[in-house]
Formats: C-alpha cells, structure tokens, sequence
C-alpha cells in the first residue's frame, strides 16, 4: 500500500510558520513528507529543513516525495530527541517548528499496523515498528488496575470498569475486530446505536500507551521553544484534548512573565515571556477541508513566536 496522508491545517500552518527563504526549519513528524514538501517550495537555496519521524513507511515515503530537494535531510527518531539530535549535527537553532501529533492515515487504514477499529489486524499500534511493546502486550499482560488507569487518563473513559471486565474475561484477544466487540460487550445495544463507535476512546488510550504519547510531552515542547531563534515560530497540531491541554499550558507559561501563585504579593519566580501568542485560540478545519477530510475534525492548530 502506498503512503497516502492528505496533511490536515496545511494552508493554515504555512502562513502560521511565516517562513523565510534562508530559513533553517524542523518537521518533527514528518508523515509523507505534505507539510515539508509545501516549506520546502518556500524555502530558497540557503533554507534548510530537517525531518523527523519514527515509521519507517513514512521516512521511505517522505524521502520519495521529497527526492529532488537537497536542501533538507530526514532522520529516523522520536521527535522528542529532535534538539539533541540537531545539536550534534552542529545546529544552533531553528526558524520554525512544526508538529503534527496526529496518527497517519497508512497506519489507521493498513491493517497490519493494527490502529483500525474497522479493519481486522492483530493488535499492534507501533508507530515505530522496531519497538518492543504492542497493543497486543497491553491488552493481554497489563493488570486490572493499571488498564483502568490507562483508559480513564489517556481514553477518557467513563465506562472504563466495565470494559477492562470485559478485556480480562475474553484474554487473549488477538486481532483489533476482538477487542472492537469485546469493548462493545460492555455497552447495553440502546446505547451502541445511540454512541456509535464505543471502542474509539479505549483504542486512542491503548495507542497512547504503546507509544508513549504523552510522556515528556511538556518538557520536549519547552526543549523545542527554547531551541528557536528569534521570531521563529512553533506551529503545534493536536487530535485530542489531553493533547491540546498540555500544548495550550506550555504555551501559556512561555508567553507569561510571572507565574508565581496568585496570592504572591511580589514576584519571586524570576520567570520571562519568551514567546508570544499567535493564536489565542486553537486554528480548526474550516468547511471546505472537513469536506475533503473528515480526518481533520478533531484537528487544532496552536502557533507560537519565539521574542
């Protein structure tokens, strides 16, 4: 299967980047290579970009399509390790960063990468495939207590106990279209036909898990702000609200001068806006791109600029 991703926001995060010919930027999810492709054509024979990703189908892709550019180079790492990564090669700061947290469209529609609820696969949900932990091991080996707290932080989950119930008395589960109907076995039908897709929030707390979504989300962000040069902007695309949560908390902080509590009479916290806001609130799809792509319904747009 080719690797096909329609990139969500893209005009929007263009014009959010401000890009500059000689501009050096980083792609940290590189994906197929859409949103690079459209930095690159902006970008003169000074302007640099570096591309980070952790699927080998998307380096491979993303490499293809972006064949007839030099002036850019793509790594294969999480992009959590991109400023220690660009360090060694000599890099002292970048121009503009761009994030796209979303899972791609070749993950979600192959069946093999085991993300789909509407294709049969056994569970994996590896974005890196190299990687040892899979859906299959968390679905099959994590305890009662520690998938309920996956499903009710990462998934949001109300009905999270009566799911994991249904999880420990159907072990093993197998494939993504198993666990689909064993999460459905702890819904009354009324309200399967009244919610729809039931299994969506406990596959997004899985996936989560597997890959380690969250964890040193926050701190990668700050790394990466402080990593900007001067007027050079961090544009951030988020899918769900913890996502979304933690890039508007980051941002905030970094657009603020002091954060002590409240109540403090005077500052003591020493603390300096090194950003400014570009959005006060998140950029989403407008009509004619949700036509197009019903993928980016869920999307949100935060842009940044380094003071």
């Amino acid at each position: 299967m080719e690797f096909k991703h329609t990139p969500v926001l893209l005009n929007e995060v263009i014009e959010g980047l401000k890009i500059k010919k000689n501009g050096v930027y980083l792609d940290c999810t590189i994906g197929g290579g859409g949103h690079s492709s459209e930095i690159l054509k902006r970008l003169g024979k000074e302007g640099f970009l570096y591309g980070f990703d952790r699927d080998d189908m998307a380096i491979n892709a993303s490499e293809e399509r972006l064949k007839k550019y030099t002036n850019k180079k793509i790594i294969k790492d999480n992009y959590k390790n991109a400023v220690t990564r660009l360090k060694e090669l000599g890099v002292t700061g970048v121009d503009g960063i761009l994030i796209d947290l979303g899972v791609s469209s070749p993950q979600i529609d192959l069946p093999e990468r085991g993300f789909s609820i509407l294709h049969e696969g056994r569970l994996d949900m590896r974005m890196d495939t190299s990687e040892n932990l899979t859906a299959y091991d968390v679905v099959n080996s994590y305890s009662k207590e520690k998938l309920l707290k996956i499903l009710y932080e990462y998934g949001q989950e109300p009905n999270a106990k009566k799911i994991v119930e249904e999880i420990l008395s159907h072990r093993p589960i197998e494939t993504t279209l198993q666990l689909k109907e064993t999460i459905e076995g702890a819904f009354p039908k009324k309200l399967l036909y009244k919610r729809g897709n039931v299994s969506q929030q406990t596959f997004q707390a899985i996936r989560i898990e597997v890959n380690k979504e969250l964890d040193g989300l926050a701190a990668c962000l700050k790394d990466l702000i402080g990593f900007l040069n001067p007027k050079g902007r961090i544009a951030v695309i988020s899918f769900h609200s913890l996502e979304d949560k933690i890039v508007k908390e980051v941002f905030r902080e970094a657009a603020t001068d002091c954060i002590c509590p409240p109540r403090t009479p005077v500052c003591i916290c020493g603390h300096k806006a090194i950003v400014k806001l570009v959005t006060r609130k998140p950029i989403v799809a407008g009509e004619e791109e949700l036509k197009l792509n019903s993928r980016s319904s869920s999307a949100k747009l935060r842009v940044a600029e380094r003071i």
